[in-house]
């Protein structure tokens, strides 16, 4: 086998990490998504209440 050859070889094997590691990754962010955008959610509504809260202790 040629040098060529072996940076052939290396060259897929390479390649064939990253697209394993790019859809693993692309897995985790489906996962997550639904995580943050729930933990989002919590936070926004925690900001009205306060908003709310601090607007009648003002109105008070």
């Amino acid at each position: 086998m040629g040098i060529k050859d072996q940076f052939q070889d290396k060259a897929e094997q390479l390649k064939d990490q990253a697209q394993k590691a790019r859809a693993g990754a692309q897995d985790e962010v489906s996962e997550r998504r639904p995580q943050a955008e729930e933990r989002a959610r919590q936070g926004q509504e925690q900001l009205e209440d306060a908003a709310d809260e601090a607007r009648d202790r003002f109105q008070s």
